[in-house]
């Protein structure tokens, strides 16, 4: 994804380094790609990067076709890694992580549930959290379920904290996202139909980034376990469980919203509710961006992100 703004991913993933995640101490201050098998047997995968005794800050992807760490966080890892310790993580569905056909729980606290526990098996305490999209919705729920494992919270037009006060739900990118699974299949057309959704500049969505995610989003034991999340926002008494907004008011961590003026997937009037509702929130609009910020305002989302959570 090329930019002349620094925007796009880095070329290749770090290597993995070993097969299961032990504690981080000693750690090279590179980036290394890890695995976590979890006591509850889920694994997790992993993108490392800075010092270890830094504030620990997880970077948490969003949800569509194809979506993982790497492919939202790649070049952040670095940046980012320069004054914080990262972990760009595939939530479980995505990426190299576990794929489950069923979903016990609905999404957020699966997620947030199997977060909480890597942090406990890497003996971190706490962590800022850095989400997008779906990603944002798992760093809210980890923060209400796990308060004294999450730090402050940078949230970029995060699922389940929006509520749309003007704009029609389902919103246009939902109903690409929806129509990609939908029959008779995925394919190439369907996915970079969504992914033109999620970016004000329509040049970033290049035939290599397509082929690059649809080589994960038509994965059938990936497209099975995106069923499954899907369905677990419907199962009975998971939909009021998604609706994170209704329990914003409880979030005692400092909270920056971050939202781009175009975003066409969660479009910005849904950051009204949760910047009345959240105590200590703040608002960042990027003219001229969509639903990937942290893409098409590289440079300033960078900025912005470390000096809030560095900030007294």
């Amino acid at each position: 994804m090329p930019g002349s703004n620094g925007v796009g991913l880095a070329a290749a993933q770090p290597a993995d380094v070993s097969a299961a995640a032990g504690p981080t101490v000693g750690l090279d201050a590179e980036m290394t790609s890890r695995f976590a098998d979890l006591a509850s047997g889920v694994r997790l995968h992993y993108h490392e990067a800075g010092d270890p005794a830094a504030e620990t800050v997880l970077l948490l992807h969003g949800g569509g076709p194809g979506a993982s760490a790497w492919s939202n966080f790649g070049r952040t890892l670095g940046v980012l890694g320069e004054r914080f310790h990262v972990l760009a993580v595939d939530q479980v569905g995505f990426g190299r992580s576990s794929k489950p056909a069923e979903f016990t729980k609905q999404f957020f606290a699966a997620s947030a549930d199997a977060l909480a526990e890597l942090l406990e098996q890497l003996g971190i305490e706490r962590a800022h959290c850095v989400g997008n999209s779906l990603g944002g919705g798992t760093a809210v729920r980890l923060a209400l379920d796990h308060p004294g494992k999450a730090g402050r919270l940078v949230l970029m037009a995060p699922g389940g904290l929006g509520l749309n006060v003007f704009a029609p739900d389902p919103t246009e990118g939902i109903k690409k996202l929806f129509a990609f699974g939908a029959p008779p299949g995925p394919s190439k057309e369907k996915l970079a139909d969504f992914l033109r959704t999620l970016v004000f500049d329509q040049s970033m969505i290049t035939d290599e980034l397509v082929e690059e995610r649809y080589q994960y989003a038509a994965d059938p034991e990936t497209l099975a376990s995106m069923r499954a999340m899907g369905a677990s926002f419907f199962a009975a008494g998971a939909a009021e469980q998604a609706m994170l907004w209704r329990d914003a008011y409880k979030l005692r961590q400092r909270v920056l919203l971050v939202w781009g003026r175009e975003d066409r997937v969660n479009p910005l009037d849904g950051a009204l509710l949760a910047l009345k509702l959240i105590p200590r929130a703040q608002l960042h609009v990027f003219g001229g961006c969509g639903h990937w910020a942290m893409l098409e305002k590289f440079d300033e989302f960078n900025r912005l992100t470390a000096d809030f959570l560095e900030a007294p």
